[in-house]
């Protein structure tokens, strides 16, 4: 895993055709906007989390997010247990967002 800020997610999504933005937040906290094109996941919602994280291409390049940045670290380490090679975590998570939300 790879802590990164916006400014290199930004970058490095730009150039990454190999890439899945996961928000891991809860449906609730998704309600207030999610980065587009971002798969979501409640991490809370532990047997459908891991049963989802399980079917998800492990040689795809993970971009992870929640609200603050700690929800999604775990879920990049456990993205990392199950076999993913590149994980990116948001520092911040979507409270310290920028851009564009759908």
């Amino acid at each position: 895993m790879k802590n990164i800020t916006q400014k290199e997610w930004n970058e490095l999504l730009q150039e990454d055709n190999n890439a899945v933005i996961l928000d891991v937040r809860t449906s609730e906290e998704q309600q207030e906007g999610i980065i587009e094109n971002a798969v979501c996941l409640n991490i809370f919602k532990t047997e459908e989390f891991i049963s989802e994280l399980e079917k998800m291409d492990k040689t795809k390049n993970y971009y992870v997010y929640c609200k603050a940045g700690g929800r999604s670290a775990n879920a990049c380490k456990l993205l990392e247990q199950m076999g993913a090679k590149t994980t990116y975590n948001l520092l911040g998570g979507i409270s310290l967002w920028e851009g564009k939300l759908v």
